[in-house]
């Protein structure tokens, strides 16, 4: 798929321990501006009401209604069920937080949580890197194609997630590929 014809918008967070950056994203394109909210990492209460406050302004400022919500969060955690854990940088969800299932109800979209490191790798797979490498085989006559890919951040902390086959590789917990780093200054 050519996720540049894609027509279909998502709202979208990087959340971290200090900020929460909101926008939306339509054919492989960033759409608005950022929205930075504080993220108040301590508090479970204003950190989840930023996060609906940042959803509701981003999705006032679309020209069309969105289809999904989509975000990274940093740190391992249950992410096909879209709970929050035990995140070093975000203490509020500690023991566990079902920030999928809330953020569906309140807005009525299929909600998309996953790790910042696997997004990247992932988003790298399918819409990045990889096909653009790809492409240059083909247009050099190659017979070679590529289908996995390790995709590796380095920021506040230091992720890694695995694409494989054009498929996330979560592995047996949702954290395939982790290195354990975080926090690092």
């Amino acid at each position: 798929m050519d996720f540049r014809l894609d027509k279909r918008t998502v709202m979208t967070l990087d959340a971290g321990g200090t900020n929460s950056v909101f926008t939306a994203i339509r054919g492989n394109e960033q759409i608005l501006d950022e929205i930075v909210l504080p993220t108040d990492a301590n508090n479970l209460d204003n950190c989840l009401s930023t996060l609906v406050e940042g959803f509701t302004k981003v999705k006032e400022k679309l020209p069309a209604a969105p289809v999904a919500i989509s975000f990274a969060f940093p740190g391992p955690a249950d992410y096909p069920n879209g709970i929050i854990g035990d995140l070093p940088n975000l203490p509020a969800f500690r023991g566990g937080v079902a920030l999928g299932p809330m953020l569906a109800d309140k807005f009525k979209l299929p909600v998309f949580i996953n790790n910042d490191g696997d997004l990247y790798a992932y988003g790298e797979a399918i819409a990045g890197f990889l096909p653009h490498i790809n492409g240059l085989l083909e247009k050099a006559g190659s017979p070679k194609r590529y289908k996995n890919l390790l995709g590796l951040t380095l920021g506040t902390g230091f992720g890694a997630g695995i694409a494989r086959d054009g498929n996330l590789f979560l592995g047996d917990n949702s954290v395939a590929g982790k290195s354990g780093f975080s926090g690092i200054s």
